[in-house]
């Protein structure tokens, strides 16, 4: 991972950026190199549980857990497809991919089985679709003042609800989102 990579950090929307898909959210970065950047959008839930999820993919439901479980929408790139953004990061799932030491993203069934099964990872995000940017398309984006990044935090993660990620990630740089302008500026 480059000194410049934002992988394993938070994508903070700053208030003037008006697109629908990301104003106000705040996004974890799971990849991002030359190639571009890929992360999940992780606090604007959808209409879906979890259960709904398993019920439409025919995996029976032995969880009450998954009843309470929020689906979000984690972008605009293929909104068909599942990513579990997920505590511990290992768990012999088919298709998963480390982000840090103890996060991983995973799209396999499997992961989802296992959840139903209450043997799942302890902590999840499940996102329908996922944020993706070009390379050097996130660079002038943030060159742009459309984000604010900086580290992730675990309990901003996996504890907050959804309505309470945006400013609590931008708490963890000191910025308080109430008092921040629409207007970008440039020095």
């Amino acid at each position: 991972m480059s000194e410049s990579s934002l992988k394993n950090q938070f994508l903070i929307a700053m208030p003037g950026l008006e697109d629908p898909h990301f104003s106000r959210t705040v996004t974890y970065i799971c990849d991002h190199g030359e190639h571009g950047a890929m992360g999940i959008v992780v606090n604007r839930p959808s209409d879906l549980h979890l259960a709904d999820v398993l019920d439409h993919m025919g995996i029976d439901n032995h969880n009450p857990w998954a009843n309470d479980q929020i689906v979000y929408l984690g972008g605009p790139v293929q909104e068909e497809r599942g990513f579990v953004l997920h505590r511990p990061r290992e768990g012999g799932w088919k298709s998963s991919i480390p982000v840090t030491d103890d996060i991983g993203i995973t799209t396999s069934r499997d992961i989802l089985e296992a959840m139903a099964e209450g043997k799942g990872p302890t902590q999840a995000v499940v996102a329908l679709g996922y944020a993706g940017w070009s390379a050097g398309q996130l660079e002038a984006e943030m060159q742009q003042n459309a984000w604010l990044s900086g580290p992730a935090e675990v309990g901003v993660l996996f504890d907050l609800p959804p309505e309470q990620r945006w400013a609590a990630a931008a708490r963890l740089l000191g910025v308080d989102m109430s008092l921040m302008s629409t207007d970008a500026g440039h020095a």
